[in-house]
Order: structure tokens, then C-alpha cells, then sequence
């Protein structure tokens, strides 16, 4: 058994660094979304996690094709251990399930699959903002989002905005053919949405939405767990200021935690920066992103990826 312990906390570890730490023959991208989504998937790069510049001449590298809506909002991008990078999105403002693509270099992407990861509930009304995070213990991909079921949650019926009442909600998978059924996440008595999750510390920190609108909230928050799964805690204070803010995305970058975020009020992007998860500075004024940006997904990438996609 000691064997077995040591052996996890060494991939958990191993993971941890070479998840976020960068080197010369990486580069940071940024996936994310214009308007409402309708053009589908747009990209950008940055050295240092300041500045970023489009890609593609702020063209969309993949339409798309799935939903009724055929919207891609929300994409998140992961490079998974398996040499893909594998993306999920929000289809629709009103359906039961996410899009799914993945690709080898950002260019060529699989076909786009529509997975129904809410359709056993008959009175969910979407499927909203859903992530990937990879866990190196299980081999397994886990998928999450948002979703409102009427009722399911009374107490927090009228907190929110119009008739939406969120909580977290996952699957897992090791091929993206075959899935887990569907569990819930996070509920800790709030509306909750955007959820991202982060390893460090030998735990899971998970970067949420509060999207509490009655009395407003529309922060960002923290929750911490000892697995991927949960269960996670009651969350943090928030990390944001006196603005609304969604769409959290989180990167370590040069010895400090960036988290990226849309104040989408406001038509900017934002961010802050910590050195140990638990103090926090804005720093908003320091990024700059291209203009129209919508929240999405920082990740790695290879530099032979950008050399391929700005030639």
C-alpha cells in the first residue's frame, strides 16, 4: 500500500508541475468566443500571459455544426496525455447537451459530436459553459458544466436571473465514446455556474461563478477538494471586485496564479494574480486581449503548434 501512495503522489506531483509551468518550447493559447458564438472557435497567443494577440487575422478556425442553435460558446481547450487537444463548448442556450471536438493541431479537428449529457432529465433546461480537467490518478477526463432543473433546488428558485437555478454537474470518459452517468458536482445552497478547477497544494481548487442576481453576487469564488470529483468546500470570499464578472480560467504562469475573466458588463476582459491561491491582486490593467474577446480557456501548446497556425 505505501508503494501505491507513493506512486500517486508522485503523479500528482509530476502532473501538477508539467501542467503548468512552461519552458521555451511552449507557448500559452487562449480559446474563445466572439458575439454570440455563432463563427465558431477563435484563438490567441501570449509569451508571458499579458499580452495576447489573435490568430488567424481574428478568423474562426472551426464553425460550428452541432446543436439546433450550432453555436460555440464557451470553448474550453485541454492537451490531454494522449496527444490531442480536446475541446468542449456550449451548443445552444436551450438544449441538453455539449459539443466535442478534438484535434492534434488546432487545424484539423475530428468531427463534431453532440453529447447528451443531461437528456435523462426531462425538465433541464440547458447545458451551459462545460470544462475538462484530466485526472492523472483515474486515466480519465472529467467533464463539467451548468445546469438548471426546475424545482430541484426550491430554495434558490428566485435567486437567480429570470428562471435559472444552476448547479455543477459531471461526467467521466477515457475515449469520449462512452460516458459515465451524470452526477452532480457542486451544490453548497447558492446558484453556482463556469466552474474551472486547477491541481496544486496536493488538492483541486475549483474557480466558480457565484450567479447569485437577488441579492447580485456575479463573482468569482474558490472551492478546494482532495479529488477531482469532489466532494469540494464551501467557497472562498470573493476574488474579484465591485464588478460582474464569469468565465474564470486559471494558469500559473512565471511563479504566480493568473485567473482570466470576462466582465462582460463592462464589454473587457480582467484578471487576477496570486502568488499562493489565498492572497489576491487585480491586475486588469496590465492584460490586454483582442477586442470582442469572450471568455474561454488558457492552456499550452507546443510552439511548433503556433508556428503551424501563424506560419
Amino acid at each position: 500500500m505505501k508503494k501505491v501512495h507513493l506512486l500517486s503522489l508522485f503523479l500528482l506531483l509530476f502532473f501538477n508541475v508539467f501542467s503548468q509551468e512552461t519552458s521555451q518550447d511552449t507557448v500559452y493559447l487562449f480559446s474563445y468566443f466572439k458575439g454570440n458564438g455563432e463563427d465558431g472557435l477563435h484563438l490567441a497567443y501570449s509569451e508571458e500571459g499579458l499580452q495576447w494577440q489573435a490568430l488567424n487575422d481574428d478568423q474562426s478556425f472551426l464553425k460550428p455544426q452541432v446543436g439546433q442553435d450550432k453555436l460555440m460558446r464557451d470553448p474550453c481547450i485541454i492537451s490531454g496525455p494522449d496527444g490531442y487537444f480536446h475541446m468542449v463548448w456550449t451548443v445552444s442556450w436551450g438544449e441538453k447537451g455539449i459539443g466535442y471536438a478534438r484535434s492534434q493541431d488546432l487545424i484539423r479537428w475530428s468531427t463534431q459530436q453532440y453529447i447528451p449529457v443531461m437528456e435523462h432529465e426531462s425538465e433541464a433546461l440547458n447545458c451551459w459553459a462545460p470544462e475538462i480537467s484530466y485526472d492523472p490518478l483515474q486515466k480519465q477526463y472529467m467533464i463539467y458544466w451548468a445546469t438548471t432543473i426546475p424545482g430541484r433546488f426550491p430554495e434558490t428558485d428566485a435567486s437567480g436571473d429570470e428562471k435559472y437555478n444552476h448547479r455543477m454537474y459531471y461526467t467521466t470518459t477515457q475515449d469520449f465514446k462512452s460516458f459515465s452517468p451524470t452526477q452532480l458536482l457542486y451544490d453548497e445552497g447558492f446558484n453556482v455556474i463556469d466552474a474551472t478547477i486547477v491541481m496544486a497544494n496536493k488538492q483541486y481548487y475549483m474557480f466558480l461563478k457565484n450567479e447569485t442576481r437577488y441579492p447580485p453576487e456575479k463573482n468569482i469564488r474558490i472551492a478546494q477538494g482532495k479529488q477531482l470529483t469532489g466532494p469540494y468546500s464551501q467557497p472562498s470570499a470573493p476574488i474579484t471586485g465591485d464588478y460582474w464578472a464569469e468565465g474564470p480560467t486559471v494558469a500559473h504562469i512565471n511563479g504566480r496564479w493568473i485567473v482570466y475573466f470576462d466582465k462582460y458588463i463592462n464589454h473587457t476582459m480582467g484578471a487576477v494574480a496570486s502568488d499562493d491561491l489565498n492572497n489576491w491582486t487585480d491586475i486588469s490593467d496590465q492584460i490586454q486581449f483582442p477586442e470582442g474577446t469572450r471568455h474561454g480557456t488558457v492552456f499550452k501548446a507546443p510552439r511548433k503548434v503556433l508556428d503551424a497556425l501563424a506560419p
